[in-house]
């Protein structure tokens, strides 16, 4: 509904301007609900996805000849993707300020200068994160009907970063330090081993940072896993508004709002 809402504000009549005719057919592509938009926002998806596969292998790609190649070429297409939305957002300035926006900000900071900043790029995963804030990834569900696993689907992506993030960290931080850690994939499987609490002891992080370290991975871990858990097998629910109380997902038999009690009459599909 929103993405509806954002499309139909905006202005039927062309600007005289080039600069605003430029801005209207951003925020048409970006925004829009034509085929012609959808088309876009399917390329914009599928290349982000593909950054992010990049994001990913980074740590065993780095000493390949042509990473920096690769490197450079994806902070253009970045840089491009940035300006292009800032065009396309109705207040530029306060889109700027955005949190997603900032770290999207900061990880092309880290594509352009890889060398001075080669201890950040673990947080260059956290693009998936703020792809899940556009309504771009979340579209196509909606067309198929699978809008109510939103919700799973961002808890899988939660968990998703914050084991990439981790791993990368773990990496950056403790590779080569008397830790067992020799490598990215040995990086990786101390942090599933510690999410899960399942505490092989092979792989330790010596002092007491890395105690710390291992107790924050423990604690986000199983509560990322819980809620994951959760969502996937509690009863499922569907969106309904109450028109009392505004609650809007209710399970699927529901006769009252779990809220307020008013009487609800949710559409049976199998009727």
């Amino acid at each position: 509904m929103a993405s509806r809402t954002k499309a139909s504000a905006i202005d039927e009549h062309e600007p005289d301007h080039w600069f605003e005719r430029l801005r209207l057919k951003l925020r048409l592509l970006y925004h829009g609900l034509s085929p012609r938009a959808r088309r876009f926002q399917t390329v914009i998806l599928l290349v982000d996805l593909a950054i992010i596969a990049f994001f990913i292998a980074s740590p065993l790609l780095r000493d390949t000849s042509s990473f920096l190649w690769i490197d450079y070429s994806i902070a253009a297409i970045l840089a491009i993707d940035l300006t292009a939305r800032g065009l396309a957002a109705s207040r530029p300035l306060r889109w700027l300020r955005q949190f997603p926006v900032v770290i999207d900000i900061f990880i092309l900071m880290t594509l352009l200068a890889p060398a001075w900043l080669f201890n950040f790029g673990f947080l260059r995963i956290l693009r998936l994160w703020t792809l899940t804030r556009s309504s771009m990834i979340w579209r196509p569900l909606e067309k198929l009907g699978l809008s109510e696993y939103r919700e799973t689907i961002q808890a899988v992506i939660n968990l998703l970063v914050f084991l990439f993030v981790v791993t990368g960290f773990v990496y950056t931080a403790f590779a080569q330090r008397g830790s067992g850690i020799a490598g990215y994939v040995d990086a990786l499987y101390f942090t599933v081993a510690t999410m899960t609490t399942t505490g092989f002891g092979d792989i330790v992080l010596p002092g007491t940072f890395g105690k710390l370290v291992s107790i924050v991975v423990m604690i986000i871990g199983i509560s990322l896993f819980v809620r994951l858990a959760q969502l996937i097998f509690r009863p499922a629910k569907i969106f309904f508004p109450c028109p009392q109380c505004g609650l809007s997902r209710h399970d699927q038999d529901a006769v009252h709002c779990k809220a307020c009690g008013h009487l609800l009459n949710i559409p049976d599909d199998e009727s």
